[in-house]
C-alpha cells in the first residue's frame, strides 16, 4: 500500500490487518519496521520484487487537497504527488513477468473528475469535467494505463468525502459548529458526495475481492445532499444553531484556489457499487454523521 500513513490509509491498514491480510507499506524514508519498504516515486524508484509478492496493490498516495492554502507550488505538489506515485507503480507492475504481477491495482482518484455538475447527477460513465481537480484526476487515472494494458485489473477509486471526526470534511467544521458559529459554505446549493468511513473501508474491501469489477468506481454514499442540507443535519446532531453562512468571498480569501473547489457542486451516484451488490451500512447522511461523530 502506498499512502498508508494518511487519513484513509491508516484506517485501511488497520481494517485489512484485522481481516487477516498482510500489508506491506511503501514509505519514502528508510524502513523502521519489518512491514515497510522504501521507494522514491518522484524518481520512479521501486524494487519490482516488492509488488511481485503482492496479491493486490492499493495506492492512496497524494498531498492533501484541503491541508494547505493553494498557491502555484502546492498545486504542482497535488498533481505530481499523485501522478508520480501512480506512474511508478503502474510501470513497475507492467514490467513484471505475467505470472508475477499482482492481480489488481486499486488506485485512488476522486469525484473531482466530474468538475462542477450543478444539479445534474453523474455516474461513472460521465466524461471528465473542467477545472484544476478535474485535470488532475484525468492525468492521475491515465497514469494507471500501463498496468491495465498489461492485463492487471485496475479499479479507479473516485472517492467522495469520507466522514470522520478526525479528518477530511468533518474535522475542521466541528469546532465552529460546536461554538455555534458554523454555517453553510457560500450559497449552500452545491452538492456534496459524502460517504461514511465504515462504508468507505467496506467498499475498498469489497472491490479488492470482486474480480469482476474494474475501471472507475464512485466510492460515495447513495444519497448525496447539498451543503445546506449537510449543514442543517450536522447542526442538528450537535444540538447547535447553524446561522453563520460563510460568504464565497471570505472562502476565497481564506483558502485561495481551493475555495472554488469547496464551492463546486458534484452530484455523484455510485452506480457501479450498486450494480455489483454492495450494501451500505450508512445509506443516509444522518446515520453516516452519527457514525462519524461516535468515532
Amino acid at each position: 500500500m502506498a499512502g498508508a500513513s494518511g487519513f484513509l490509509g491508516t484506517r485501511l491498514v488497520d481494517r485489512l490487518t484485522a481481516d487477516g491480510h498482510q500489508v506491506t507499506r511503501l514509505v519514502r524514508r528508510p524502513p523502521r519496521v519489518p512491514d515497510e519498504r522504501q521507494w522514491n516515486p518522484s524518481a520512479a524508484q521501486l524494487d519490482p520484487q516488492v509488488v511481485a509478492d503482492a496479491d493486490a496493490v492499493v495506492n492512496l498516495a497524494g498531498a492533501g487537497v484541503g491541508d494547505k492554502r493553494w498557491n502555484d507550488d502546492y498545486r504542482k505538489l497535488i498533481r505530481t504527488s499523485r501522478v508520480d506515485s501512480t506512474t511508478t507503480l503502474a510501470i513497475t507492475i507492467a514490467g513484471l513477468p505475467a505470472g508475477d504481477r499482482p492481480a489488481a491495482l486499486l488506485n485512488s482518484s476522486a469525484v473531482g473528475w466530474y468538475g462542477n455538475t450543478g444539479d445534474r447527477t453523474v455516474e461513472e460513465d460521465a466524461p471528465a469535467g473542467e477545472g484544476f481537480l478535474a485535470d488532475v484526476c484525468r492525468v492521475w487515472e491515465a497514469a494507471t494505463r500501463p498496468a491495465e494494458d498489461a492485463g492487471v485489473r485496475v479499479v479507479r477509486l473516485r472517492t467522495g468525502l469520507p466522514l470522520h471526526r478526525d479528518g477530511g470534511l468533518l474535522k475542521p467544521q466541528l469546532l465552529p459548529f460546536r461554538l455555534g458559529v458554523g454555517g453553510k459554505l457560500g450559497s449552500g446549493r452545491q452538492w456534496l458526495p459524502w460517504i461514511s468511513m465504515p462504508d468507505w473501508l467496506d467498499a475498498v474491501g469489497f472491490l479488492l475481492a470482486r474480480e469482476d469489477v474494474a475501471g472507475p468506481v464512485n466510492v460515495v454514499g447513495p444519497a448525496p445532499v447539498t451543503n445546506a442540507e449537510f449543514t442543517r443535519e450536522l447542526a442538528r446532531q450537535l444540538h447547535r444553531p447553524a446561522i453563520m453562512p460563510i460568504p464565497a468571498l471570505a472562502l476565497k480569501v481564506a483558502l485561495g484556489g481551493f475555495a472554488q473547489e469547496a464551492l463546486t457542486s458534484t452530484r455523484v451516484l455510485p452506480a457501479v457499487l450498486g450494480k455489483a451488490g454492495f450494501t451500505w451500512s450508512h445509506p443516509d447522511l444522518p446515520s453516516a454523521l452519527r457514525a462519524a461523530l461516535d468515532g
